[in-house]
């Protein structure tokens, strides 16, 4: 199983529990400033056949939380704060790509736009991630 998700070190304990892996996630580029990623529909539908609007939102939130490791180091906790997902049509088939750009990058908070698209390059949904940023350091408790 992975070690990393892009700059954050997967925790020995929890390797073979990522979602991302569960849904096939794959991490194409991962720097600051740009975090793109691509998620088959293949094993992510409704009962009806189409893409899960919730496969959307994991895609995006993990893409946004990158970033927001990218921008404050991996040091830091990273938490979503609000996601919002807009779904402009649905998938069937294929795989879709999110690319991750970031709105407002802050020392508490970090907001990102992740625009997700089908292979064809047509939009199928826009989500906003707001992540709040720890001064405390990663894995330092509560």
């Amino acid at each position: 199983m992975a070690t990393h998700l892009g700059p954050v070190e997967v925790r020995p304990a929890y390797r073979d529990e990522q979602l991302v892996a569960k849904l096939g996630i794959e991490i194409l580029c991962c720097e600051p400033g740009l975090v793109v990623g691509s998620m088959p529909v293949a094993g992510n539908r409704q009962p009806v056949g189409i893409m899960h609007g919730g496969a959307n939102a994991v895609l995006a939130e993990t893409l946004g939380s990158l970033a927001a490791w990218l921008h404050a180091g991996t040091d830091r906790q990273i938490v979503g704060l609000d996601l919002s997902c807009t779904h402009h049509r649905w998938v069937a088939a294929g795989t879709v790509t999110g690319v991750c750009r970031p709105l407002h990058e802050g020392a508490a908070t970090a907001t990102y736009e992740i625009a997700i698209s089908d292979a064809s390059g047509v939009r199928t949904c826009t989500a906003r991630l707001t992540c709040a940023i720890s001064r405390r350091p990663a894995g330092a408790g509560s």
